[in-house]
């Protein structure tokens, strides 16, 4: 890799731009625009993702002060505060949503052999959301309660490689439950949902377009035994059994069978009931598929800590969603980074090492390569890059 870049430069070396340029051509971003192209507003978000930046201020002093770099890292125009607030503001957050989608189509293709604890051939999916809690006062657009303010973002991930594959940022008061109105099932995939989305109506439809589910039942489900096999309660099981719903309405939105597992938890001291329409499967591995559904709870957790999507730096619904989408455009560009290099860190590690050299000119991959310098750079004193004249030995 070039070392005459900045290491900005190198990350963002990465981005299909021909991709880019067709989903900002197709929302006329650039429409009579003399300076600031989509481009440099998208760096320069990136720029601000990448290094924890907290302002608008904050950004323009920071890249001011590096005004000499700011070329040859891909930002042709004057940094301002005023147009990086304008263009969050004016510009379509769609072009960063469909930028994203682009850069999760390639993700996806690079993390499709990876393993998730759960031998299988199909794919998982989970199906979540996250609120992020608003000042009703400031975002008066997102209602959520009386006196609070919340959007929601909804997310499908494939659990290979912790890469969502669908998101949906809506106001804070749209029930989970909706997203499967919305969803397109894969035929064979597994989607592995918590009991917000216990909808008999929606898992019928789900399940008649040729999709798995595997969801946590309530205390209070109304069903009847019809079958009941064989299980190791050694491992936890309790029992596995082919179930007819009883209730009136639930019956009537789910007419089929279904099969009801019911497993102890150690851990926890707990009973649960799980429910799905996969009955090819061993009782185990449906168990182990919702136990697998936690890594989206950690990929919320992991989004929250490390970029930034708590505070914002526009107030309006069109530059949340920008920073948004931006913020999850930089966490799958730096998970592609991560599988093209082949190297054995952690996303929190790598965006730690880009926090603090962003405008260094070294290789990108001597930086993130996982070796000890010490060792490699001296040996009987002699640096490793010069050629031995004479033999010691």
């Amino acid at each position: 890799m070039n070392s005459g870049k900045t290491i900005f430069a190198q990350v963002m070396d990465f981005l299909p731009t021909y991709e880019f340029n067709k989903c900002v051509n197709r929302y006329h971003g650039n429409y009579q625009v003399k300076s600031f192209s989509c481009l440099d507003q998208f760096l320069c978000m990136a720029f601000a993702q990448l290094t924890y930046r907290e302002s608008l201020r904050d950004i323009e002093a920071c890249l001011r002060a590096r005004q000499n770099k700011l070329y040859h890292m891909g930002i042709h125009s004057t940094i301002s505060k005023s147009n990086l607030a304008y263009t969050n503001e004016q510009r379509d957050w769609r072009i960063y949503a469909d930028f994203a989608q682009v850069l999760i189509h390639q993700a996806r293709a690079l993390y499709k052999d990876d393993t998730f604890g759960v031998e299988l051939d199909q794919t998982v999916y989970a199906l979540d959301s996250t609120t992020i809690d608003l000042c009703l006062s400031l975002f008066p657009w997102a209602r959520f309660r009386k006196h609070k303010g919340a959007i929601k973002l909804h997310t499908l991930m494939d659990l290979r490689g912790s890469i969502p594959s669908f998101i949906k940022i809506t106001d804070g008061k749209v029930h989970d439950v909706h997203m499967l109105d919305v969803l397109i099932p894969e035929p064979g995939s597994f989607y592995v949902v918590d009991r917000g989305y216990l909808d008999f109506s929606r898992l019928y439809s789900l399940a008649q377009l040729l999709a798995f589910f595997v969801i946590r039942a309530k205390h209070n489900l109304a069903a009847r035994r019809i079958y009941s096999h064989q299980v190791d309660k050694a491992t936890g099981l309790i029992c596995d059994q082919t179930v007819m719903l009883t209730g009136y309405q639930s019956l009537r939105d789910y007419p089929d069978k279904l099969r009801r597992v019911r497993y102890f938890d150690t851990e926890k001291n707990k009973q649960l009931v799980f429910l799905t329409n996969c009955f090819s499967l061993p009782a185990l591995t449906i168990t182990l598929l919702y136990k697998s559904r936690w890594q989206i709870e950690l990929f919320f957790k992991w989004i929250k800590q490390h970029l930034r999507i708590k505070s914002f730096y526009g107030t309006s619904e069109n530059a949340v969603k920008t920073q948004i989408w931006i913020a999850i455009s930089v966490y799958v560009l730096i998970a592609i980074i991560r599988k093209r290099l082949k190297v054995d860190i952690s996303l929190y590690t790598f965006l730690q090492i880009l926090s603090v050299t962003v405008f260094e000119k070294a290789p990108l991959i001597q930086l993130v390569a996982n070796f000890d310098y010490n060792k490699t750079q001296v040996v009987n004193n002699v640096p490793a890059n010069q050629l031995t004249l004479f033999d010691y030995s």
